[in-house]
């Protein structure tokens, strides 16, 4: 006879089935338990210490007691704390390591009831270090901060042995309820094993993949495999109905509460997405019930009742069944838009089109290639575009957009910047005006005439002096008029008031060359990313020092960044250390921190360029010679990245740059529309978002709208301390109902209900079926016949009907001259008179 002497834990992670521990043998007679799960370990009962071929690296082996192991039970409130009594009399709780660490052969707490044979252990479900054990004489509370019972409660003497029989629990998920009536129950799923079971183990709720609607787990314990079965509800995207409030992480009292009187209640979680943790990682969830703490803590001493209920083992070490629990935000987290679990967004199935060709700007010749990394390539207003061209000098052509067609194939007029163009871009407050950085370090602004540019441009209107490099960027202030920022190979960023062509500011920090920057959208602060590896944040007005900085990509390569979430995080597109392209996602109040999400996009040499819509929180990204335009709505809880249907165009484009928010047709519920720059085209896309009623103005997806080409301050009011924000207007139409306030349709039903088909008919209603649609297949039998259907003759025919017989009676003249009758004539000739 084995006696089981041992208990063995381990982490599913990576891992579908288990096999080949000791066989228990047929003579296996546990009263309990064999086999338990938390939501990141599962401990089972094994008959010899140093046997089996459970990978060493995920199994942890625990020498209990002295005989049989009976019963086991894991903390609800600690996935590291088993329970494990014996037929020895007693009771010791483990702190279980990391799979892989040595296990301490002593427990943090031995109990010893002295009460006989102990046959169940179990942890109380709101108490923190309550034990109840059942022995052969009776039952004991234990509180695991002391060394005697709290209380003692002999058996009944009329209670049957629990060795008398089996006995079956069948035990539901808290949150599922099973309906029944009288003495009836209604089995709804059964799964057949291919091997005698020793014990089954219900999986927490909180370990669940409810991104594929996994509503149970159970853990089957056969001879020679561990199992875990899964019962999945045909959904195809997340339902929070089958997913109520679940039992948090966190203890509702200390023993000494209850054993007072009081009767508190575990707080209830909500059951949230999962969010992938990288290719090579198992989906982890999120809930902000549960504390990290150091893994220094994992073998630490048991705690006291008043700690015991917060998890002393930190969620980022914690492997799961097939998950576990999302890291705290300084440890960061990835999502992978390729998993389909998570969230769905009401842009998931938004829409590119290239519009018409009549909108096209074709025949586009001779355009450059050779633009900086930093630069977009090309930049547009509402009104007119500019793109540079190959050709010596430093020419930019300014195209209208309220002239499509093809362009004529002689030479354009354009801007003449005398050295080449490292960046540029338009006023946003006039669209008359465009600023240009060359290779010089200067940076030249232009005044393009009313009507569009007719003639080449030699001189510009204002000439700014001051840094000592080449210029790598420029950006206008979103608030305030003629402020503009630069930043340069001399690794300083400065701001300059065009009105006066005067440098106003000069900001320090940077270690090495600086890949973009991005005002805030309230204009009171400026970001940047830089070659060297940190994301930094500056304050203008109080300091030329960065008042915070963080890590940032890990790659070399390029990088931009812009504001998202109404400024509460930043999303910067870079490269990884494997030189593929990645977005980071920074919380703006705690750059130190790191990334607190990241997304994979793929692997490309140009960098990710990065357009938000804050209207609709939408990031949409392509980089300089791709076919595919990235969508993700960005939100301020996880999982941060949601991931809307991809752009796909025919052929690599050099940029794409978005129009101001009236350019949108509403109507067609269009929420962007941007410009993209071909080989030799320029092409309209309107992204749009597939809507039923459509003759109702969609307002959850047109909010009011920022005007943001008109200033509210001016550079000398910011620079003095002032801020201002755009005036809001509304995008609907006059003559449009708001979707909101449309009435309701009522719902049509495609398919008659199922007990339509399902009700039992009598067999005078089949027959009266039967012959009705044998009768339908013939036709109706009051229907006249066909010969029915004839016309009547006229009068004037039937006269001559009647005449027909009287000339058949006259005599015929036949070729012997023989004069006769019809009737005289041998049957063998046959004569028909026709008259």
């Amino acid at each position: 006879m084995h006696v089981c002497l041992c208990v063995r834990v381990f982490s599913t992670v990576g891992v579908q089935h288990l096999r080949s521990f000791p066989p228990s043998g047929s003579s296996f007679c546990s009263q309990g338990n064999q086999i338990k799960s938390s939501c990141s370990l599962v401990a089972f009962v094994s008959d010899q210490a140093g046997k089996g071929a459970v990978p060493a690296n995920l199994a942890v082996q625990v020498p209990c007691h002295t005989d049989q192991v009976t019963d086991l039970d894991f903390s609800p409130f600690d996935d590291c704390l088993l329970a494990t009594c014996s037929a020895d009399e007693t009771v010791k709780v483990w702190r279980i390591c990391e799979p892989g660490q040595e296990q301490p052969a002593s427990a943090e707490v031995s109990l010893m009831p002295r009460d006989g044979k102990l046959e169940q252990v179990l942890f109380h479900p709101a108490a923190a270090g309550l034990l109840a054990v059942a022995s052969s004489r009776g039952l004991h509370l234990w509180d695991t901060g002391r060394d005697t019972a709290l209380a003692g409660t002999p058996k009944p003497p009329h209670q049957a042995p629990s060795t008398s029989g089996s006995l079956i629990y069948l035990i539901p998920s808290p949150d599922i309820v099973l309906h029944f009536e009288a003495t009836h129950i209604f089995v709804f799923s059964h799964c057949l094993s291919d091997a005698p079971t020793r014990g089954v183990a219900m999986v927490p709720k909180l370990a669940l993949d409810i991104g594929v609607c996994e509503v149970l787990r159970v853990m089957q314990l056969t001879e020679n495999f561990i199992i875990p079965i899964s019962y999945h509800v045909p959904r195809k995207d997340f339902h929070a109905d089958l997913y109520p409030d679940t039992l948090g992480h966190m203890a509702a009292m200390t023993a000494d509460e209850w054993w007072a009187g009081a009767n508190k209640q575990v707080l209830a979680v909500p059951c949230t997405v999962p969010l992938t943790l990288g290719p090579h990682s198992h989906s982890r969830f999120y809930t902000d019930t549960f504390s990290t703490s150091p893994k220094s803590q994992d073998c630490s001493p048991l705690s006291t009742p008043s700690s015991s209920a917060a998890p002393s083992r930190s969620p980022s070490s914690t492997s799961g069944l097939s998950s576990g629990f999302l890291p705290s935000p300084s440890q960061g987290c990835s999502y992978s838009p390729s998993c389909p679990a998570g969230p769905s967004s009401k842009f998931r199935h938004i829409q590119g089109t290239v519009l018409h060709r009549d909108t096209h700007i074709t025949n586009l010749r001779g355009m450059s290639l050779t633009t900086p990394g930093e630069c977009d390539g090309f930049c547009a207003n509402g009104q007119r575009m500019a793109v540079p061209l190959a050709i010596s000098g430093g020419q930019i052509a300014v195209l209208e957009l309220s002239q499509p067609g093809k362009l004529p194939d002689t030479a354009l007029p354009t801007i003449q910047n005398s050295v080449n163009v490292a960046d540029f871009c338009w006023d946003p407050f006039d669209s008359s005006k465009l600023v240009v950085a060359g290779d010089d370090a200067k940076i030249r602004m232009w005044k393009i005439p009313e009507g569009g540019l007719v003639e080449t441009l030699t001189e510009p209107a204002c000439i700014l002096q001051g840094h000592t490099e080449k210029i790598y960027s420029i950006k206008f202030h979103p608030h305030a008029s003629g402020l503009l920022a630069s930043s340069s190979y001399d690794m300083t960023v400065r701001l300059w008031d065009l009105e006066n062509g005067v440098e106003v500011k000069k900001l320090h920090g940077h270690q090495d060359q600086i890949f973009g920057m991005a005002w805030s959208p309230n204009g009171k602060l400026l970001a940047t990313v830089c070659k060297d590896g940190k994301v930094r944040l500056y304050d203008p007005r109080k300091s030329a020092e960065p008042i915070q900085e963080g890590p940032g990509p890990e790659g070399h390569r390029g990088g931009r960044i812009v504001w998202v979430c109404d400024g509460q995080y930043l999303l910067v597109s870079g490269f990884d250390c494997r030189s593929e392209r990645q977005l980071y996602l920074f919380s703006a109040t705690s750059l130190a921190s790191g990334a607190v999400a990241s997304a994979p996009a793929d692997v490309a040499p140009s960098t990710l360029i990065p357009f938000y819509d804050p209207d609709t929180s939408l990031a949409i990204l392509t980089g300089k010679g791709d076919t595919r335009v990235y969508i993700f709505e960005i939100t301020p809880e996880v999982p941060h990245f949601i991931e809307c249907s991809s752009f796909h165009a025919s052929e690599p484009h050099k940029g794409l740059c978005f129009l101001p928010k009236t350019q949108c047709n509403v109507r067609d519920v269009e929420v962007a529309r941007a410009v993209r720059l071909g080989k030799t085209t320029i092409e309209p896309v309107a992204f749009k978002v597939p809507r039923v009623r459509k003759e109702f103005f969609q307002d959850d997806v047109f909010p009011d709208t920022a005007v943001w080409w008109e200033p509210a301050l001016s550079a000398a009011a910011w620079l003095s301390g002032s801020d201002g924000q755009h005036r809001k207007i509304s995008l609907r139409p006059t003559d449009m109902t708001l979707v909101s306030e449309a009435p309701k349709e009522a719902p049509v039903r495609k398919y008659l209900p199922s007990s339509v088909y399902l009700e039992e008919k009598t067999d005078e209603q089949k027959k009266e079926e039967l012959l009705s649609a044998m009768v339908a297949k013939l036709g109706n039998r009051e229907d006249p016949l066909p010969q029915e259907l004839f016309e009547g003759v006229d009068e004037e025919e039937w006269v001559r009907s009647q005449v027909l017989p009287q000339l058949c009676k006259q005599t015929v003249i036949l070729p012997q001259y023989t004069a006769v009758t019809p009737w005289n004539l041998p049957q063998m000739y046959a004569y028909t008179v026709d008259i």
